[in-house]
């Protein structure tokens, strides 16, 4: 393990060499997250499962992140970020590889156990990686680096779904879908053992080059910092605090990240059955994803634009929370009808996307209050966010038990509490410093 150096010590190329690299790999967080969003309705058809079923997809990748996040603080504080991160991707090559014996027998849970690994691996990097993001420059402007990082990740959860649609779907599967219900078993087998089987040599290349990315970033120019450093000042503060749930900011903070990411997961992963509940095929709805990531984009631009120069980040967090409760609102209740996209849909929907915009300020504003005075205890706070990232699994499950029970557009009464809560957290949750129990 290489010396670690201060955010001081580096110049400010290293500095921006720094920051590209990290947006690198938000990029291949974001693809490989992002592509659940088509892998849902895909594995809906193909293994034949419920909505409530259908949204373990989900689960399984983000409940790693609960698992293995303070193993990744340890794993990072051991062997460094650079090696820690090498890990990560590779674990998440496994995870890749897994996807070949289980497309190859049309196999749910084998899926689900490849989903579980790469999420385990992307556990270990945004451990790393967004505590490092967070404290590489001044913590005023923390938000417009994240937001920076946001646009890496959006951007590639713009292309994931139409890349990996692109690659797995046929312009007949529309045909295919409407008849399987009418086929005898023997060839229904057949046709969704096809249709399955079509990600075994995709996921083989993904496999392989998460596999060298680790190789690259290990090898990369990327310093080592310490991210535990802390002031005279703040070590005298902390020198009473022995274990990290002594920070109830940091645990309230967790409880956001928990809830704002099951928020944004929803808003991306249900608007393609959403929309089909509005009589758009898949097909055609593939797509609806992107638009709620490129309001998200459109977000970080503005938050990169005025952050803090004209809105300090605090600011638009409370803007954000606030707006995304107001959206919710409008997909429960808005009426009448809208042409979107060449398609006559509900208003609803429209809301869905607006989602995008009001969750993109949300995680920038809450790690660097988060994650604000914790010093030596950074890295394990940094890892306590993460495990927040498990929201993203439970979440959805909810949202699918509730469109089973009830129906889609009633499921979204889920976001409405989460975001009070973060409301909340955004005025006042982030100044608790004592617990009053």
């Amino acid at each position: 393990m290489s010396q670690a150096v201060s955010i001081s010590a580096l110049s400010k190329r290293d500095t921006q060499v720094s920051i590209l690299i990290i947006g690198f790999m938000f990029f291949i967080f974001g693809f490989v997250s992002w592509v659940n969003a088509i892998l849902i309705p895909y594995f809906k058809i193909g293994c034949e499962l419920s909505n409530f079923q259908a949204y373990f997809v989900t689960f399984a990748f983000y409940i790693s992140y609960f698992v293995m996040s303070v193993p990744a603080s340890f794993l990072l504080k051991k062997v460094g970020f650079k090696r820690g991160m090498m890990m990560g991707f590779w674990l998440m090559s496994l995870g890749a590889f897994i996807f070949l014996p289980a497309s190859m027998t049309r196999t749910y849970p084998i899926f689900l156990f490849g989903l579980f690994t790469l999420g385990a691996g992307l556990a270990i990097l945004q451990t790393a990686a967004n505590p490092y993001i967070t404290v590489l420059g001044p913590q005023e402007s923390a938000a417009q680096r994240i937001s920076i990082m946001g646009i890496f990740n959006k951007g590639a959860g713009v292309l994931a779904p139409l890349v990996f649609a692109a690659v797995i779907l046929k312009a007949t599967d529309s045909d295919l879908f409407k008849n399987l219900a009418n086929m005898s078993g023997e060839a229904r087998n057949a046709a969704l053992d096809e249709l399955v089987g079509r990600v075994t040599v995709p996921y083989a290349i993904v496999g392989s080059v998460l596999f060298l990315l680790g190789l690259v970033v290990r090898y990369s120019p990327l310093p080592e910092i310490d991210t535990d450093a802390e002031s005279e000042e703040l070590a005298m503060v902390n020198s009473s605090k022995h274990n990290i749930f002594q920070f109830p900011h940091l645990i309230l903070g967790a409880l956001a990240i928990f809830l704002h990411v099951g928020t944004q997961v929803i808003a991306i992963d249900t608007i393609i059955g959403y929309a089909g509940s509005m009589n758009i095929p898949l097909m055609d709805a593939k797509v609806f994803p992107s638009y709620t990531l490129l309001a998200t984009i459109a977000g970080y631009i503005l938050g990169i634009i005025f952050i803090p120069k004209f809105i300090s980040q605090v600011n638009a967090f409370r803007i954000c929370t606030i707006l995304g409760t107001l959206f919710t609102l409008g997909i429960l209740w808005a009426q009448g009808e809208v042409n979107f996209m060449g398609h006559q849909v509900d208003l609803s929907i429209c809301f869905v996307v607006l989602l995008g915009l009001a969750n993109s300020l949300i995680w920038a504003g809450i790690w660097p209050l988060a994650l604000d005075g914790l010093g030596k205890f950074t890295k394990l706070g940094a890892s306590i966010l993460i495990m927040g990232l498990c929201g993203n699994a439970i979440m959805p499950l909810f949202y699918g038990y509730f469109a089973d029970l009830y129906d889609l557009r009633s499921a979204y009464w889920v976001l409405f509490p989460c975001y009070l809560y973060l409301v909340f957290y955004s005025i006042y949750g982030h100044k608790i410093r004592k617990w009053i129990f």
